[in-house]
C-alpha cells in the first residue's frame, strides 16, 4: 500500500512538472509567434499563480501561462512593501553589464578597490561634467567608476560623435577628460561600442545623465558627490 501511495505521488508530481514545462512551452511559442525578434533569456514562474516572469535582457515581462496576456509593471509584495520587480531588475542589469564587459569602457581605476560603479554619461551634460570634475575624489574613496556613453541628443548628434572620437582616441581616460572640459578632441571614427552602450542605457530605461548603476545592480539617477554615493554603497553592504 505505502509502495502504491509513493508510486501515486510520483506520477502526480511528474504530471505537475510536465504541465509547468507545456507552459513554458506556450509561452516561448506565443513571442516566437507574435514578437519573433525578441529574445528571451529566462522563462520562470512568478509568485503569482498562472503568471511567468520573462527575462528579455535587461527588462522583466509577466506573461500569462497560456501566452497571451503580457503584464509590464512593478510586482510588490503588500505585505512586505517589497519591490519583487526591482530585486529581478538588479541581477539581470549587473548580467547585461557583464555582457558589454570592462574592455567595453573607459574606466578610472583607485590604487585601492573598494567600490564599483558603472555610470552613464553624457560629454555634454553639466550634471555630468561635475561628476567628472571630482573624478580624483571618487578615487580616493576607493569607487571605481566605469563610463558607458549615452548621449542624450541620439546618433550623429554633435555629442554622439564626441563620444566615438574619445573612445577611438589614444588616450581614452584623457580624451574622455579633455571633451568634459570642453576641450577641442581629435575627430575620429573606429569600431567602438557607443550604440551598445546606448542601447543598454534604452533597457535600463535611462531617462537622464548622470545615472550611477551600483555593484548590486541598483540605479541612482543623477549626480551624487562621493561622499554621499560612498555612503549609499557601504548601505547596500549592510544586512536587509
Amino acid at each position: 500500500m505505502k509502495r502504491i501511495t509513493t508510486l501515486a505521488a510520483f506520477s502526480l508530481l511528474s504530471l505537475a512538472l510536465c504541465n509547468v514545462n507545456a507552459d513554458e512551452n506556450t509561452v516561448k511559442q506565443a513571442f516566437a509567434k507574435s514578437m519573433p525578434d525578441v529574445k528571451i533569456d529566462a522563462i520562470t514562474p512568478s509568485p503569482i499563480s498562472g503568471i511567468y516572469e520573462v527575462a528579455v535582457g535587461a527588462n522583466i515581462f509577466y506573461v500569462s501561462d497560456n501566452g497571451k496576456y503580457l503584464l509590464q509593471g512593478r510586482l510588490v509584495d503588500i505585505q512586505t512593501r517589497t519591490d519583487l520587480t526591482e530585486e529581478k531588475l538588479s541581477s539581470t542589469r549587473l548580467a547585461a553589464l557583464d555582457k558589454i564587459g570592462q574592455k567595453n569602457m573607459i574606466v578610472f581605476t583607485p590604487k585601492i578597490k573598494k567600490y564599483t560603479v558603472s555610470i552613464f554619461t553624457d560629454i555634454d551634460c553639466g550634471y555630468c561634467r561635475k561628476l567628472h570634475s571630482e573624478i580624483d575624489q571618487y578615487l580616493a574613496e576607493g569607487i571605481t567608476i566605469q563610463y558607458l556613453f549615452f548621449p542624450r541628443a541620439g546618433k550623429g548628434s554633435e555629442s554622439y560623435n564626441k563620444a566615438v572620437s574619445v573612445w577611438c582616441a589614444d588616450d581614452r581616460n584623457a580624451a574622455l577628460t579633455a571633451a568634459k572640459k570642453d576641450q577641442k578632441i581629435t575627430s575620429k571614427t573606429c569600431d567602438n561600442p557607443v550604440d551598445a552602450h546606448m542601447q543598454l542605457g534604452e533597457d535600463f530605461g535611462v531617462k537622464g545623465t548622470p545615472m550611477i548603476v551600483t555593484e548590486k545592480g541598483n540605479i541612482y539617477p543623477g549626480y551624487l558627490p562621493a561622499k554621499q554615493l560612498v555612503e549609499a554603497l557601504d548601505a547596500e553592504k549592510k544586512p536587509q
